[in-house]
């Protein structure tokens, strides 16, 4: 274990191609500070396991954007300088991240602390816990590319009700909206997060970037693809044909055996 931002962050490696970073920030609620959001950040960007996941610690997974030591006189700005420049590099450092990311709501998961999850490629959560988007409640309008990440992934209804509302959802009726993938007992989160995980690290390295890439551009550009762009998605998929993984993964299928897997 490598403790990362003076100890909020925490660095481990469950399982062979396996990462795990752990918000240690019981004191804050999970809070994400410039610390954290910088090393978050930063290390991600120096990874390259084949699944990186994202738990808390506690009875939170994130509680957001750490704003209650921010002083008065100069608030403002400083509040918009936390959401503007290391919140919004630190999600672009996971949503580019070449490997899937799973993350495993311990706790509750609200305002930031649930746009981070989001930005994870699938979601886990303890049954019992809370998610919640407050804006509405604190005078704040929020960013548009977060609201775009919301809408992409529960839709308008759901987005609309979050937001105009800001109650908390629990983690049942998370997954009915699509917030989670899904809801397991308190007790099992960790195991069933680090399997999860697992399975994904022991799958083939270049279909886990290349479907990650070509999904992300999906999302980017929702409509007709820019013809260079959609060249190279087909090209992507292409080249598949003529790595040695692929050769392995369909010798490995015949001969009923795990495959080995080189990255080439």
């Amino acid at each position: 274990m490598t403790e990362l931002a003076s100890g909020k962050l925490l660095l481990d490696e469950p399982a062979e191609g396996l990462v795990r970073l752990t918000i240690a920030n019981p004191e804050r609620r999970g809070a994400l500070d410039h610390e954290i959001l910088d090393t978050l950040a930063e290390t991600v960007r120096g990874l390259d396991a084949r699944c990186l996941v994202i738990t808390g610690q506690g009875s939170m997974f994130s509680a957001g954007y750490d704003i209650g030591n921010l002083d008065a006189q100069t608030f403002a700005q400083q509040a918009e300088k936390l959401v503007a420049h290391p919140f919004h590099a630190a999600l672009e450092a996971l949503e580019a991240y070449e490997y899937p990311v799973v993350a495993g709501l311990n706790g509750h998961a609200i305002g930031g602390g649930l746009e981070l999850a989001l930005t994870c490629d699938i979601r886990l959560a303890a049954r019992g816990v809370k998610l919640a988007m407050p804006p509405a409640k604190l005078g704040l309008v929020y960013s548009h590319t977060g609201l775009k990440k919301f809408l992409d992934v529960c839709g308008l209804a759901n987005t609309n009700e979050l937001f105009f509302v800001g109650s908390n959802v629990d983690a049942d009726r998370a997954e009915r909206m699509g917030l989670v993938n899904s809801v397991v007992e308190p007790d099992e989160l960790e195991e069933r997060t680090l399997e999860l995980a697992g399975e994904i690290a022991a799958n083939a390295p270049l279909s886990l970037s290349g479907n990650k890439r070509i999904i992300r551009a999906l999302r980017e550009v929702p409509d007709a693809l820019p013809p260079e762009l959609e060249q190279e998605l087909v090209e992507l998929r292409e080249s598949c044909f003529r790595t040695e993984d692929f050769r392995e993964g369909v010798r490995a299928f015949g001969e009923k055996r795990s495959p080995r897997w080189q990255g080439r």
